[in-house]
């Protein structure tokens, strides 16, 4: 499970349908509906909120407003976005990470995206993010890129 926190925007069409699917497991994680993936560390941040379940469909609301813009259909009866929530802290470093994580998957998958993406003067977060200096999160599971 990934919950990237850059604009779902960057993501090839591969990429944001499984954004999407993922985030309607957690939401079911978040919910109490599935015993699997509760403990999962892409969660954390969304359980540190005073409303972890409110929070994730304001997540998903962007990533619902991406498929839209590219034709997909998405059914928004299944996230309930209230608006507006506060923003999320990121730091600088996991924005950077998740971003090189992206390019090395785009690498494999759409040569395409990843050209565009590659000369990227600076990296939009997701709607849900505000972007300040820090280290990656502790919560996440750096791995050697290929």
């Amino acid at each position: 499970m990934r919950l990237w926190s850059l604009h779902p925007s960057y993501l090839d069409s591969a990429g944001l349908v499984a954004l999407w699917r993922e985030g309607l497991l957690a939401r079911k994680v978040l919910s109490g509906q599935t015993k699997g993936y509760i403990h999962h560390p892409q969660l954390h941040r969304f359980r540190e909120t005073p409303h972890p379940l409110q929070t994730l469909d304001a997540y998903l609301k962007a990533v619902y407003d991406e498929s839209l813009r590219r034709g997909y259909h998405f059914d928004p009866q299944k996230i309930t976005p209230m608006e507006p929530l506060p923003l999320l802290l990121l730091p600088d470093k996991q924005l950077e990470y998740e971003f090189r994580h992206l390019l090395n998957k785009l690498r494999k998958r759409d040569l395409l995206r990843y050209a565009s993406l590659i000369t990227a003067p600076f990296i939009l977060p997701h709607p849900l993010f505000r972007v300040e200096p820090g280290e990656m999160c502790p919560w996440e599971k750096p791995r050697e890129e290929q």
